[in-house]
């Protein structure tokens, strides 16, 4: 007879939890701001910060993930329509495409406004590119077909901000993984997270008061996003906890940790909820607990994947 054994995963540990935070709130930033542009409201400047924002997080992640590769070169594959052909069932492939899409089509569509934009013309390297003649002639062709690039860039971010949830949902091993609210929850983190990134941007550097109806929509879309999330990590350890042993050992770690009980529940879900459902109903006199719960946000939605990084147990023998 078998013995079945229990250990913690320390493979993917802090620095792929950075790749799958950053690579989330990146791509939903991108998406946010540009439907925001063309749906809600024209706004340039958002764009900017949430495109040039984006594409900043989701280098910097691949970044991270490349580093830790152990074939470098063989990422060049999945930059092709190739690595899904052959493996269609890879989502490291499917991530890639998306990731290398909502940065292609987010930049098309913010090309334009970059060239109007004062501000990067202040740095010498940036500003020669940006008067360039080839610079114009893609910011023209990205403003000529701006919807198309437009709907590329928002659906291939949700695709991007899914599939971070849906690669570690593909490892049946871990059973806090191998759970079908894993995809869901980060997606709604990523979005949550990405809005408060994009108000963080609006209270502090553009500041402009006429986005006051625009904040208040943002607020409202966050407080639900968080309660949802609150919603999902409750059906989620009730799979976990009524299920195998992995996963209970998992939900244990979790909960016995004052980082996930604390620095994520407790700050980073339930106080920014209240802080916004008390501005969206009463208000506040200055922006600061706005502030502080927007980055209180940022924080938890990285210890989110920290600790189900750290908290991913498997069963030996599988």
């Amino acid at each position: 007879m078998e013995t079945v054994t229990f250990a913690t995963q320390n493979v993917w540990t802090w620095w792929f939890a950075i790749y799958l935070f950053l690579g989330g709130m990146g791509a939903a930033s991108i998406s946010l701001a540009i439907a925001t542009d063309r749906f809600l409201k024209p706004h340039k400047t958002l764009v900017l910060w949430g495109v040039v924002g984006g594409v900043m997080m989701l280098n910097l992640g691949s970044m991270i993930l490349f580093i830790h590769l152990l074939h470098h070169t063989a990422v060049l594959v999945l930059f092709t329509p190739f690595a899904i052909i052959n493996q269609p069932g890879a989502w490291i492939a499917w991530g890639t495409q998306f990731i290398m899409w909502v940065q292609i089509a987010g930049l098309l569509y913010a090309m334009s406004y970059l060239r109007e934009s004062t501000f990067w013309l202040n740095f010498p390297l940036a500003g020669t590119v940006i008067k360039s003649t080839a610079f114009a002639r893609i910011a023209d062709f990205g403003a000529r077909f701006r919807g198309l690039f437009a709907w590329l860039a928002m659906l291939a971010g949700f695709g991007t901000a899914a599939y971070t949830g849906l690669l570690l949902q593909s490892f049946p091993a871990v059973t806090l993984w191998h759970n079908p609210a894993v995809p869901v929850l980060f997606t709604v983190s990523a979005f949550s997270t990405a809005l408060a990134y994009l108000m963080l941007v609006m209270l502090v550097f553009i500041r402009n008061r006429e986005d006051h109806a625009l904040q208040v929509l943002f607020e409202r879309t966050d407080v639900l996003l968080l309660a949802l999330e609150l919603f999902i990590i409750y059906t989620l350890f009730n799979f976990t906890l009524s299920g195998s042993e992995s996963g209970y050992r998992s939900a244990t770690l979790l909960w016995e940790s004052p980082m996930w009980v604390v620095g994520f529940l407790g700050l980073g879900l339930l106080l920014p909820f209240l802080v916004e459902l008390r501005s969206l109903l009463k208000g506040w006199s200055g922006s600061a607990p706005m502030v502080i719960a927007c980055i209180l946000i940022l924080n938890g939605g990285y210890i989110l994947r920290h600790m189900f990084m750290y908290s991913g147990v498997y069963a030996f023998p599988w």
